[in-house]
């Protein structure tokens, strides 16, 4: 394959090539399968070295509170920054200063069974070497998670940005009974409810309307035909060699721009998220919900919908993921996925 001879075997002199690669879909959609059966043919047929970081394996177990579940997937971008760090700069792995431990623990497990750093690395120095393969030839790292919110995977788009890094995604599209048979047959499964509500949540990559998702591939699940292949060989090798240029922001400008965006959005977002609290009193009424936790579903939901308001026009983004854009998609998506805990909670409290 002409396309892949000048980046096959060992590692060219030069800046380390590098690629994160968003893996993502709905649950029991083949995503972990695929990730290894694609690790294995880029090791044997490109001679890359392939990293597979599955955020089943590494987060905690999903019982917690939304806001804890975004901060825990905010650390791991951090984790991964500090790989990362160590294979541009050609040094030693440095430990977080604050870290959840059991989740680095996981994190440094992932990478040791992948022979990404060194089993004898000086743990008690804070300090983990990385291997041979880590730093000697083209390195793809598969990040394998749901990402169903585009904002999720924007995050690490920017973290790709930040440091010019390639950057593609692969959707596993599967349909949602597939996935919802596959997930009942296993160990410990899913509430089938979560999985229809990720399923008309999911937010596909869109290329036409979003020019940092152009390298995107829809991927048939369980199978992956032989043209598939070729296209997705070939999209991973586009994205090795035309990294994400970091351009110097004008950071006067950017404040200017972000102040004119701010003004215009937050209106738009007041008026829609008061129409959303609006229509979901008005469901919660129709489904007889008691009138005492009626109240408390009203000032919860106001609550939310002042802070997400206050965050929008701060530019702080506590509560919006965003750093560089603002989006009002972004915002409602984040309203409603807050707003859809909230009433699940007190309907959970009527029976």
């Amino acid at each position: 394959m002409k396309m892949g001879e000048d980046v096959r075997g060992a590692h060219s002199e030069g800046p380390q090539k590098l690629v994160l690669c968003v893996l993502c879909g709905l649950p029991a959609a083949g995503k972990s399968t695929f990730a290894l059966a694609l690790r294995h043919r880029l090791r044997q047929e490109l001679g890359w070295a392939v990293g597979v970081v599955a955020y089943d394996d590494v987060m905690p177990e999903a019982s917690l509170e939304p806001s804890q579940w975004k901060l825990l997937r905010q650390e791991l971008l951090k984790y991964l920054e500090h790989f990362l760090l160590a294979v541009i700069n050609g040094c030693q792995m440095s430990t977080p200063p604050s870290r959840t431990e059991t989740m680095w623990e996981d994190f440094i497990t992932c990478l040791k069974d992948q022979d990404m750093i060194s089993s004898a690395a000086v743990e008690a120095q804070s300090l983990y070497s990385l291997t041979k393969t880590a730093v000697s030839r083209p390195l793809l790292l598969i990040l394998d998670d749901n990402f169903y919110y585009q904002s999720m995977r924007y995050e690490v788009y920017q973290l790709a940005r930040k440091y010019s890094l390639g950057f593609c995604q692969l959707f596993l599209d599967c349909a949602l009974e597939t996935c919802l048979q596959r997930n009942a047959q296993r160990p410990r499964p899913l509430p089938a409810e979560t999985i229809h509500q990720m399923g008309n949540k999911i937010e596909k990559p869109n290329p036409e309307k979003n020019a940092w998702e152009h390298h995107s591939l829809a991927i048939q699940s369980p199978a992956c035909a032989s043209e598939a292949r070729l296209k997705l060989t070939d999209l991973l090798i586009t994205a090795l060699e035309n990294p994400i240029k970091y351009v110097e922001e004008n950071l006067e400008q950017k404040e200017t721009d972000r102040l004119i965006c701010s003004t215009n959005i937050l209106h738009q977002a007041d008026q829609t998220l008061r129409r959303i609290v609006s229509q979901t009193m008005k469901e919660a009424k129709d489904e007889q919900m008691f009138p005492y936790n009626l109240k408390l579903l009203a000032e919860e939901l106001n609550k939310l919908k002042a802070e997400c308001l206050e965050d929008l026009r701060q530019g702080n983004k506590r509560y919006l993921c965003f750093q560089q854009t603002i989006d009002l998609s972004d915002v409602i998506s984040f309203f409603h996925y807050e707003k859809d805990n909230i009433v699940q909670k007190y309907f959970s409290k009527q029976h």
